[in-house]
């Protein structure tokens, strides 16, 4: 699994002209699920999203986590960010999964992360269009497949 995570004041997802999630000061986290993902790396991810300090604290260093401020995610799935780029101009998906593997791995992430903090999403396989105002700006990325 492959987030790209997003520090924000405010960010929302639009699906046919209609506000379906939003979220004030919290993370937009762009989720990527691949064939080889299983719910150990959605528990890896979970924990590393909740916990990660990358909210500025009382003295204006990043030390203070989503938990900590009582931030909100509002999650996206995203299957391009396990694109392949390396033959010719037009990226490949094929490392991507399958939506019937796909969304009980989604459904499982968002669910955990409810556990924690308020949790808004998007509609896996919508069209959809994302609005934010980057905090910062700060993106992470995070590939439970390479744990650095």
């Amino acid at each position: 699994m492959r987030l790209v995570i997003q520090r924000v004041k405010e960010a929302s997802v639009t699906i046919d002209r209609e506000v379906y999630g939003s979220v004030g000061k919290g993370l937009l986290v762009l989720l990527g699920i691949e064939e080889a993902d299983d719910k150990e790396d959605s528990s890896w991810l979970v924990q590393k999203l909740v916990n990660m300090r990358i909210f500025s604290d009382e003295e204006g260093k990043m030390n203070a986590s989503l938990l900590d401020i009582k931030g909100g995610l509002l999650i996206v799935s995203q299957f391009t960010l396990h694109a392949s780029t390396k033959k010719g101009n037009r990226p490949g998906f094929t490392k991507a999964a399958r939506p019937e593997q796909a969304i009980p791995l989604y459904e499982a992430f968002i669910e955990a992360c409810r556990a924690f903090v308020p949790v808004e999403t998007g509609v896996f396989g919508a069209d959809m269009q994302v609005a934010l105002i980057n905090d910062g700006p700060v993106t992470i990325t995070i590939d439970s497949k390479n744990r650095e």
